[in-house]
């Protein structure tokens, strides 16, 4: 009889292997249904024009912008490359800019160019830039690094798409950003000239003379001119200074301020045509 405990051993041993081969075929049958039982119960993808019109009604009629950006960020996820994600893409920017989440407006507008540079709606897409920067646009007492890239945004706006609907708005804007970075110099220059640093206030004052000429700003940098090379004791650029002041702005405020301190320090209004200044006006036409 003892020639049977093998074959009883060896009959354990295929019984416990049948059965974990058993167990393993039910779990892969299992792991089998709940694959395509998952797969059935995804929902499927609301068509795109549904989708995209459900974000305008969440934009007009709500007025909710931030579920306006989600509903036409779903089309650009169910339909990437269709022409129904191309408009998505452009009304999420729009959607962002509108509740105020500019650097997600930034970043969508962004895409949209890179994706799509020759649609008509890429002028809208920069300028949409733009309008994020120049909307964030901070006092002058602050650092001007958003000013700076509205300027350039901007002016991609009306350099690319001239004749675009948006070219007026953006030199328009343009106007406002330009005139804020004189600003910050100027109030850098009059800092400058309270510590008695001439030379640190006349790089600043240039800077609005070259730049910004075109600004409200223009007229007290030459001023400011005129006071710091008077203090340097540099009399003929004082002179120029004031003299340039009163020919293009003669009615200012500013020029009668000039004019009296170069008088007081034994001066004339004359200008020298070699002079900086000179130069500067006349390389845009004012003097």
């Amino acid at each position: 009889m003892d020639f049977l405990k093998p074959a009883r051993s060896g009959g354990r041993r295929f019984g416990r292997a049948a059965a974990m081969m058993l167990v393993a075929l039910s779990l892969g049958a299992c792991s089998s249904f709940d694959f395509f039982s998952k797969k059935d119960d995804m929902p499927p993808d609301e068509p795109a024009d549904r989708l995209y019109n459900e974000g305008l009604f969440q934009l007009n009629a709500k007025k909710n912008a931030r579920e306006a950006a989600k509903k036409f960020e779903e089309v650009d996820r169910q339909h990437p490359y269709s022409e129904w994600a191309r408009k998505s893409l452009i009304m999420s920017a729009y959607a962002y800019y509108e509740q105020g989440a500019y650097d997600e407006c930034v970043t969508a507008a962004k895409r949209y160019i890179t994706l799509h540079p020759g649609s008509p709606d890429a002028a809208y897409a920069q300028y949409l830039i733009g309008a994020s920067y120049f909307d964030q646009i901070p006092d002058i007492t602050r650092d001007q690094d958003r000013t700076d890239k509205a300027l350039a945004a901007l002016d991609e706006v009306s350099r690319k798409y001239p004749t675009s609907e948006y070219a007026s708005s953006a030199k328009q804007k343009i106007e406002v950003a330009r005139d804020q970075l004189a600003g910050k110099e100027m109030q850098i220059g009059r800092y400058y000239l309270d510590k008695k640093d001439y030379t640190g206030a006349i790089n600043r004052f240039k800077v609005v003379v070259t730049r910004y000429q075109t600004t409200r700003h223009v007229e007290e940098a030459l001023l400011r001119l005129t006071e710091s090379y008077m203090s340097l004791g540099i009399v003929e650029e004082a002179q120029t200074a004031a003299a340039v002041l009163g020919h293009n702005f003669p009615d200012s405020g500013w020029y009668k301020r000039a004019y009296t301190l170069v008088k007081n320090g034994g001066g004339e209004i004359s200008e020298n045509k070699g002079s900086w200044i000179s130069r500067a006006f006349k390389k845009v036409g004012l003097g």
